[in-house]
């Protein structure tokens, strides 16, 4: 090897040592997520799936969907009382889009996706007893740390951030709910269940909860429709996911809840 030819791979040499001793970062970033499609459907009862489409063991942000488990965490606390207590009214500092600036009860918390009820709430459960609970709920990777270097755990933790949840996580927990084995009281399962909206699809009897969030600095999004549904004394949980680029003129929540209502008659007959 000639003296010339040998300086490229000196100065590489170097550059490694160099990254090493100053503590660089040594590979490149994650890429980003993927496209992800899933629909999970099982028996509530038995586990039984009884569709399947897609990859549904990724995990990814709850976003909104976290309302529900949310719910359960609340009512158990003694945050939240009943359907329509406590009753909270706006105030300046939750620097709420204009739609989100009203007085909100858990129905209409649940039904509009009020993101500063969520984090009233949380505040008031304070970080320790609200990682408590997610952890004993088993809930996705459980964790609630938030952002790094943001400590916005306790208000974000579910939005675009550290918590993550697979849809097959997803429906295992909306089994465990319906069947009260949430280590939380009978009340706190019942009152969870009033809240959650109501839908029709064909002859079935619907109660879910959308998600949204950008991912990928907005490059993509997510949406999310997660629940249970009933007919003729027979009831199943689902759990929807798709994650793309695609732009449609609602949030992608409200889309996959729209597309999925439409087509559960001729997935589960």
């Amino acid at each position: 090897m000639r003296q010339m030819d040998r300086y490229p791979f000196f100065i590489a040499i170097i550059l490694f040592l160099l990254a090493w001793m100053l503590g660089l970062p040594m590979r490149a970033q994650s890429a980003p997520l993927k496209d992800i499609h899933c629909t999970l459907i099982q028996d509530q009862e038995s586990g039984a799936t009884l569709y399947q489409d897609g990859v549904c063991d990724q995990r990814v942000s709850p976003a909104s969907t976290f309302k529900v488990p949310l719910a359960l965490i609340g009512y158990d606390a003694g945050i939240l009382s009943d359907q329509h207590t406590p009753s909270w009214d706006y105030k300046p500092e939750f620097n709420a889009v204009k739609r989100d600036r009203k007085t909100v009860d858990p129905t209409i918390w649940e039904r509009d996706s009020i993101i500063w009820y969520s984090r009233e709430i949380t505040r008031r459960l304070g970080a320790k007893s609200f990682a408590g609970y997610v952890s004993k709920f088993g809930y996705g990777n459980a964790d609630v740390s938030g952002t790094a270097g943001k400590n916005d755990g306790l208000t974000n933790s579910w939005v675009d951030s550290s918590l993550e949840i697979s849809p097959v996580e997803h429906t295992d927990f909306l089994r465990r709910l319906l069947a009260g084995k949430m280590p939380v009281s009978a009340k706190a399962h019942e009152m969870t269940k009033a809240i959650i909206p109501s839908f029709k699809a064909g002859d079935w009897t619907v109660q879910g909860k959308t998600g949204s969030t950008g991912l990928d600095k907005n490059k993509r999004s997510l949406g999310w429709f997660v629940g249970w549904a009933e007919k003729d004394g027979r009831r199943i949980v689902f759990a929807r996911l798709v994650v793309d680029a695609k732009r449609s003129d609602m949030p992608k929540g409200l889309a996959t809840r729209a597309a999925f209502l439409k087509d559960l008659p001729q997935l589960v007959k």
